[in-house]
């Protein structure tokens, strides 16, 4: 996922399909007098789906797609006959999607497996013919029911990324750099801050040829709930992850401070996030020496831990080992 071609977050305008009217007509054939009504019903208006697709990651193809209308239905015909259905609009999302009412922020649906379908607009229903209203009484009905209106309205398209374990951690605290050395991934890695400006994810091979996915989120500061830095926009994606990696680099002033300013940032954000695993891997610990290890083993958080070195190697196996038995306990 290039930087310009991940898309998380697209406002879309759909109109699902309006029913066809109801048909007003009666049977005039040779030898049939006074055949009596036979007006047909109309189709119903095209409903609009969402569709789970597997291979998309992004909603980049939705970005520029602002518009989606579903197919009216047609009005009925004599003999009985029924209007055309309008066409069904299938949209397809990634996995991991959340549709919202854009005016009331209600949660539509959300589309959590490869090939799930969820409708967000249903069409109207086609009107009845005339020939369903005779009666003895009413024997030549003139008049026939109208199809039912369409829906319309903005809708809201939020993609959470699905992973196993969600990288959290302040800007440079080492994340893609690790995300790079246990994955295939290619993130950008540069020594200024906020180098990561989406999500990235990557599938860590483990032993016996398992794996897990791992996700990169761009790193928020202290007060990004209030906006500061990147603020919280990119948090919605490690509301779906398993567990929690803390990012924390061993050269930091005080490890336990930056820990808890980032547990109270994803309070502030969803205090729901506090329930998930949560662990701490201490990066760039080749840059400090064996006594000073030792210090800061003696005050961290009350968490699984781990030091590690992206850039020699140190503690990536013991890392794997530490995510993978959290992951399957």
């Amino acid at each position: 996922m290039s930087n310009s071609n991940f898309v998380d977050y697209v406002k879309i305008f759909c109109r699902s399909g309006k029913g066809g009217a109801g048909s007003v007509h009666f049977r005039r054939e040779k030898f049939v007098p006074k055949g009596g009504p036979d007006g047909g019903d109309g189709g119903r208006g095209g409903h609009i789906y969402l569709k789970g697709n597997a291979q998309l990651w992004t909603l980049l193809h939705l970005k520029y797609k602002r518009h989606i209308f579903a197919g009216n239905g047609q009005p009925g015909g004599g003999m009985r006959s029924t209007g055309k259905n309008g066409e069904d609009i299938y949209i397809e999302v990634p996995i991991g999607t959340v549709a919202k009412n854009a005016e009331t922020g209600e949660v539509l649906t959300e589309i959590t497996e490869d090939g799930q379908v969820e409708m967000i607009m249903k069409g109207g229903r086609g009107g009845l013919g005339n020939w369903h209203f005779r009666s003895a009484t009413m024997q030549t009905p003139k008049f026939a029911q109208p199809g039912e209106p369409e829906e319309e309205g903005y809708i809201i398209l939020e993609l959470k990324i699905l992973a196993d374990v969600g990288l959290v951690g302040f800007p440079n605290a080492g994340k893609s750099t690790l995300l790079s050395v246990v994955s295939a991934a290619k993130p950008k890695i540069a020594d200024y801050p906020f180098t990561t400006l989406v999500p990235n994810l990557g599938i860590v091979s483990y032993r016996d040829h398992k794996s897990f996915v791992m996700a990169d989120i761009p790193g928020i500061i202290e007060g990004a709930h209030e906006g500061k830095g990147l603020g919280l926009r990119f948090l919605r994606h490690i509301e779906r992850n398993s567990m929690l990696l803390f990012i924390v680099p061993a050269d930091s002033e005080d490890i336990n401070a930056q820990y808890d300013i980032l547990v109270n940032e994803l309070k502030m954000y969803n205090p729901e996030l506090l329930d998930k695993k949560r662990a701490l891997a201490i990066t760039k610990c080749d840059l400090v020496d064996e006594q000073a290890r030792k210090d800061i083993a003696k005050h961290l958080p009350e968490i699984p831990s781990v030091f590690i070195s992206s850039v020699t190697g140190e503690g990536i196996d013991k890392l794997k080992d530490m995510l993978w038995n959290n992951l399957n306990e």
